[in-house]
């Protein structure tokens, strides 16, 4: 049966049995305590501990059950002594034992109720044919009590049914601020809602966002629980663990079993527990019982408060609890009233005999029952406080203050209903429970502690908590430290904080530990306290917690990536190693050109010069000039003029040079070839056509460059993407001229092409006689150019995705041209020079011949050759018998007038 049905099969009962009556003999009533007064107010304490199988109540309460009810006494006595507070009226009271049990309390409290029901009895008769005679209780207009939630959502559930207000003094259940269902129950005590809202400030405010619950089967426990889970959830930032409940009553090992379950989240350290004193007791114990002392942070509710008894022997394993306890104060009025208790002066409380043999472990002799010799007897000269322990249970003050708040509702009505008169008149008479809830809840005074008694909408005291922790270690007083208070807000000492073993540093109870700078949390799905850390990687940085974003194309992360930076620039700087052998080589060539230049200028009408195709000559000298140059434009910082310059020159010094080299080569093998068929010279082989073919050759590379200075105008970038390295602590952006490794290949392939034909040429030419061949010279070049230029193309484009890729490529592309100039220069013009300075006898003027003689000479020559082949001699051998005439070297043979 539920606790909603009880009140219905409760209150069939009394509609059946109505008012008590008496048919010769007494009926029997509840055991109770009956103080006489105008007005009656109920009550209902746990005098009694709950019965063990079959018994209803077990030993007597010496705090919880005699101290509470006394403090109802007490504060009975002090009003009605009061003057002031209700003038010329007095209270009274009917007072009830709930044994700790909430079907037994319901069964008592329908005594309040019993005054309430209307039934007609004329009908009844006695067995001797009389009527009975009616003994009908007193009517009480409000219930102070109860202690347990579950006790007061039992009896609130029945007295809401005949309008009967109810004040409790320690019920802090959750459920009994529903005003719709409880609407005649108030309390002066805080509900556990508050409460829990404490805790989960206290929660946070130590940095812990993953904890594990206990709760006590029962309303208090659960509901405590509920309440903590439901606010953390609203409030967020706070998870739970797990939640576990203690049974009502726990099998053999339940708690070892218990210890086990919170050690499979051992980052939840921080447990939650609405549990009574024996749960707690138990739970610490197993802990022990673990060697797990030190692991959990307990958080206690009031349950746990500053009590020694859940703690005591196991101080150790309760080093650091950090507990809540409503705020409450001694109040030496009820300590003085209590301690002068005499089984003489306090006949009115019935049970006052049984708390005096627990209290002074002695027994008091009755009629009829034999002594036992074995405990001691009392005298009753005892005292309280003197000759056993005393102290004030801590819900005193707030039972004293359940008594006041009635009485000030009921002096407030009194006052507004009765103006003028004194007592209870005719308006009060009977006082209707909905207009006394009304003034109940509008009741505003200074308590016993000092502090404000009010009720809200639902009948619910302010939250006004202390919160303790109790320290053992670095403390000349070991025990519970009050270190902040909760008054709607949190105010929290930290400093004043200490741990396990005495350590001052919060330990952690989360789920996961922050991420660091640059890592972004990846939620475990369902737990929001719970995540991955996951590394923002590559270009990437932390946007915000959960978000890595990646950096502008012109940016890279910083080195914690948390946010971005620019990428460095740079470019291939004169002072680089890089840049070093390309500029020496360059020097070199152009001082080495110069050189030749002045030298030939200096003897331009002597032989040599003149042999050598002066027009050519200059054409190819200046070609190679400009392939040197080329490397300080490489090497220079990009700009719109240096990019001009670099289209236009990268491959132009080698067009003009191959164009000069291809023209000569080409003159030579039409010379010997028209020589083999007849004696007329070939066409297109003076100077000036010389030049202007090697023009025409030159200009399809200026024209080209023209056009692509038209179409695409130069400009510099900076270039993000070259050196994106996969470590962004290497990235860099390259200042370079808008051309790609293509268009530079481009550039370059008129110039490859003309040299490849050039050395097709050359090869055509190798078979022209030792003495007739200048094309030999001219072949050892393109033979050592191509292979250089091979040798650049894996290379260049083999170092593309290199790190160092703009210093490799532009020394491999400098280098490789300042190489293929220096062989030009060295093979073609080092010789003549050489004879020039060095051997001037040489330098002479010998004869003229005609083309037609020299054709004849080369016929001659040609079958001399043949012939001798066939007669087994060397076809390099120079017959003796060779005429003079066969002699003429090339550069005689460029002198001949055509």
């Amino acid at each position: 049966m539920d606790s909603a049905s009880f009140p219905f099969f409760w209150i069939c009962s009394l509609w059946v049995l109505g008012p008590s009556w008496i048919c010769g003999q007494q009926v029997t009533q509840p055991q109770s305590i009956r103080i006489e007064g105008d007005i009656t107010l109920g009550g209902l304490f746990p005098v009694h501990a709950r019965g063990a199988a079959g018994v209803p109540c077990g030993e007597v309460k010496k705090e919880k059950g005699i101290h509470r009810m006394e403090a109802m006494l007490y504060a009975l006595d002090q009003i009605n002594s009061d003057p002031y507070l209700l003038p010329n009226m007095t209270l009274g009271a009917r007072i009830l034992d709930t044994c700790s049990r909430d079907t037994y309390a319901l069964e008592q409290s329908l005594t309040f109720v019993q005054a309430l029901i209307q039934k007609d009895t004329s009908d009844v008769r006695c067995s001797n044919g009389e009527p009975p005679i009616i003994s009908k209780p007193e009517r009480v207009v409000a219930v102070i009590g109860a202690s347990a939630s579950s006790v007061s959502i039992m009896v609130a559930n029945v007295l809401r049914l005949f309008a009967i207000p109810q004040i409790s003094y320690a019920s802090t259940a959750p459920e009994l601020s529903d005003s719709n269902r409880y609407d005649y129950f108030s309390r002066v005590v805080p509900p556990d809602s508050y409460q829990a809202q404490a805790m989960v400030d206290i929660v946070k405010a130590l940095g812990w966002n993953y904890v594990s619950t206990l709760a006590s089967e029962g309303n208090y426990g659960e509901s405590g629980v509920d309440a903590f889970v439901q606010i953390s959830r609203e409030a967020g930032g706070v998870c739970i663990a797990q939640s576990i409940k203690i049974p009502r009553e726990p099998k053999p090992g339940e708690f070892d079993k218990l210890i086990k379950r919170l050690m499979e989240t051992p980052n939840a350290r921080g447990i939650i527990i609405f549990a009574n004193e024996d749960d707690i007791k138990r739970v610490l114990e197993a802990a022990r019982r673990a060697n797990l002392t030190g692991q959990f942070l307990w958080v206690g509710s009031d349950s746990w408060g500053s009590k020694v008894s859940p703690i005591l022997k196991l101080e150790d394993v309760a080093e650091g609890a950090v507990t809540i306890l409503p705020k409450r104060a001694s109040i030496e009025g009820f300590d003085q009233y209590f301690t002068t208790r005499s089984l003489e002066n306090n006949r009115r409380n019935i049970w006052f005999a049984e708390y005096w043999e627990e209290d002074f472990k002695c027994k008091l002799t009755r009629p009829g029952l034999q002594p036992d010799e074995e405990v001691r007897k009392c005298t009753g000269e005892e005292r309280i406080g003197r000759d056993s322990t005393y102290e004030q249970e801590g819900k005193v003050q707030f039972v004293i203050d359940a008594v006041y708040a009635m009485a000030h509702a009921l002096h407030n009505m009194q006052m507004e209903l009765c103006p003028g008169q004194i007592g209870v008149c005719d308006k009060m008479d009977p006082i209707h429970g909905r207009t006394l809830l009304h003034y109940i809840l509008s009741v505003n005074f200074n308590g016993s502690a000092g502090t404000p008694v009010m009720f809200n909408e639902n009948g619910d005291a302010p939250g006004r908590y202390d919160i303790f922790q109790y320290q053992l270690t670095n403390t000349t007083n070991p025990g519970y430290k009050a270190i902040g208070q909760w008054t709607e807000y949190l105010r929290l000492n930290i400093e004043d904080m200490q741990w396990s073993g005495g350590q001052k540093e919060i330990p952690s109870s989360v789920c996961s530990l922050p991420c660091n700078s640059g890592e972004r949390k990846k939620m475990v799905k369902g737990v929001s306290c719970c995540w991955h850390c996951e590394l923002c990687d590559g270009y990437q940085y932390q946007l915000d917690e959960f978000t890595c974003e990646m950096c502008p194309f012109d940016m890279r992360p910083n080195p914690n990536r948390t946010a971005c930076r620019p990428t460095p620039i740079v470019k291939l700087e004169w002072s680089s190693p890089w840049a070093v052998l390309p500029i020496f080589l360059a020097i070199l060539g152009i001082l080495g050109t110069v050189f030749i230049v002045i030298t030939f200028i200096r003897f331009n009408d002597t032989p040599i010069v003149r042999a050598s195709g002066r027009e050519l000559s200059y054409v190819l000298l200046t070609g190679i000039f400009l392939i040197y140059t080329i490397t300080f434009l490489m090497i220079a910082e990009p700009g719109v003029t240096v990019c001009a310059f670099r289209r236009l020159f990268l491959g132009l010094g080698m067009a003009i040079s191959y164009s000069a080299l291809l023209t000569k080569t080409n003159r030579i093998y039409r010379i010997f070839e028209q020589g083999k068929k007849s004696v007329t010279p070939p066409k297109f082989i003076s100077p000036t056509s010389q030049l202007v073919i090697t023009f025409s050759l030159m200009s399809v590379q200026i024209v080209s460059v023209i056009i692509w200075l038209g179409v695409q105008p130069p400009h510099s970038i900076i270039d993000y993407e070259e050196q994106r390295t996969p470590n962004p602590e290497f990235a860099q952006g390259v200042l370079k001229c808008d051309m790609s490794d293509l268009s530079i290949i481009c550039c370059l392939s008129y110039s490859i092409l003309l040299m490849v034909t050039c050395t097709v040429y050359a090869i055509k030419a190798r078979g022209v006689p030792e003495n007739f061949n200048e094309a030999k010279p001219i072949g050892f070049t393109m033979y050592t150019t191509c292979i250089v230029w091979l040798a650049f193309v894996p290379i260049f484009f083999g170092t593309a995705q290199s790190a160092e890729k703009i210093y490799i490529q532009t020394t491999t592309l400098t280098v490789s041209m300042s190489l293929s100039a220096s062989v030009s220069l060295g093979m073609l013009y080092v010789p003549k020079v050489y004879i020039i300075i060095f051997h001037p006898e040489q330098n002479v003027q010998k004869r003229k011949r005609s083309f037609k003689a020299a054709a004849t000479a080369v016929n001659a020559s040609t079958r001399l050759s043949q012939k001798g082949a066939q007669n087994g001699e060397s076809k390099d051998e120079k017959p003796d018998s060779l005429p003079k005439v066969m002699y003429i070297s090339y550069t005689e043979l460029t002198m001949v007038p055509t």
